[in-house]
């Protein structure tokens, strides 16, 4: 198990937050983003990491490109990292963005025609402590529109997983619909999204870089085949894949 971070290593991160959060652009850049079928909008991607059983250090880095809207895969890569960070959490992006943005910038060198419009982050992007999280991480040093989508309420900035939150959930009546996650401030950090007709149970969506919240929540919904949206759908299963081909699990 990797050292907890030092409190200084913590104060540089909390620094380079600030710093970077004020480069997100929190509106549409694009003009397929203005478009009500997302017209002109052809390769959206899915990154995600798996880790080995017990090993919190070596992990799978898997990024999809899927063709739009058919959602079929064009490209995957599955590289197999050490990660040199501890985890800490709201620090998460300095862990795990290093090798993503490393694979995207593979995918520039070698297959440029395949890079990405937009990409899916499994995390936060403004849903966040310092409203800079993962997707907000990736999509400022790769300079590509990022969605952060959750599968888990982080309990941040006023809002929590109470009887008021639940109720809200039974709400949602059909895939599309969804409610604000609105912190203390007044602020909409993002939205709470029923995301299919197959489950009742929301994601957690919020901008990442140079897309707006409303666009994020309908392109999310358009990805969808199940619960969580396909790019990072595939990522996640193409990682879990890939270790459990090249690192069978050793019976004891």
């Amino acid at each position: 198990m990797a050292d907890p971070p030092t409190e200084e290593l913590v104060q540089q991160w909390e620094s380079e937050q600030t710093r970077l959060r004020e480069q997100v652009v929190e509106q549409d850049t694009e003009p397929w983003q203005k478009s009500p079928d997302f017209s002109g909008l052809e390769r959206v991607a899915g990154v995600d990491l798996s880790f080995i059983k017990g090993d919190e250090v070596n992990a799978c880095a898997q990024l999809v490109v899927l063709s739009y809207p058919q959602l079929e895969v064009l490209y995957e890569e599955s590289t197999m990292v050490a990660l040199t960070m501890p985890y800490m959490a709201g620090f998460l992006a300095f862990r795990e963005t290093p090798s993503l943005l490393e694979a995207l910038k593979r995918l520039q060198r070698n297959k440029s025609e395949l890079m990405p419009q937009v990409v899916f982050v499994d995390g936060n992007g403004l849903f966040h402590y310092r409203e800079f999280g993962i997707a907000c991480h990736l999509g400022v040093l790769s300079d590509i529109p990022c969605v952060g989508v959750a599968k888990n309420l982080l309990q941040v900035e006023g809002v929590y997983k109470d009887e008021e939150h639940q109720s809200q959930i039974a709400a949602l009546q059909k895939g599309g619909d969804s409610f604000p996650l609105t912190a203390s401030s007044g602020k909409v950090l993002g939205k709470a999204l029923r995301s299919s007709e197959k489950s009742s149970k929301p994601v957690y969506v919020s901008v990442g870089h140079k897309i707006s919240l409303d666009t994020a929540v309908r392109l999310t919904h358009s990805c969808c085949r199940y619960r969580v949206p396909e790019p990072i759908r595939q990522a996640d299963c193409r990682s879990r894949e890939y270790l459990r081909v090249h690192f069978p699990p050793v019976d004891t």
